[in-house]
């Protein structure tokens, strides 16, 4: 059993899928910092100094007129947090857009690099001269 994990573990393209999914992971933490802390604050401020991170809905009740996302959660208070949906939403889309770029890369890198098909054989080029000769 260990020899067919081992076989299966070192298989090239469990490895690809590895170093893909830990590289994937770290370039997502690049995009939400690039989110977060770029992005947002430029979109905030064309928008009159919004914070997204603090806008929120509260649904329960709340006591204490707690105005702070982080307390609410915090106190228990139910709250619908679209700001911080509007933020990982940018984020999927920004993250969504390079993956399209990088396959569209890819994709034409690997057309660029197959090499033409061979010529047709003599023999396949003289009977499409009879067969042309045929038709006329």
């Amino acid at each position: 059993m260990m020899e067919d994990f081992k076989a299966f573990a070192l298989k090239g393209n469990v490895v690809d899928l590895a170093v893909g999914v830990i590289i994937g992971g770290a370039f997502g933490k690049i995009v939400d910092s690039a989110v977060g802390d770029l992005i947002m604050p430029i979109i905030g401020k064309i928008f009159g100094g919004l914070d997204f991170s603090n806008m929120f809905i509260v649904l329960g009740d709340n006591p204490n007129n707690i105005t702070n996302l982080a307390e609410l959660k915090k106190a228990g208070i139910a709250t619908l947090a679209y700001g911080n949906f509007i933020t990982v939403l940018i984020n999927f889309v920004i993250l969504a857009w390079i993956i399209f770029m990088m396959v569209k890369a890819m994709n034409k890198l690997r057309v660029a690099s197959e090499p033409p098909p061979p010529p047709p054989a003599e023999d396949v080029l003289l009977l499409r001269e009879i067969r042309d000769a045929l038709k006329r």
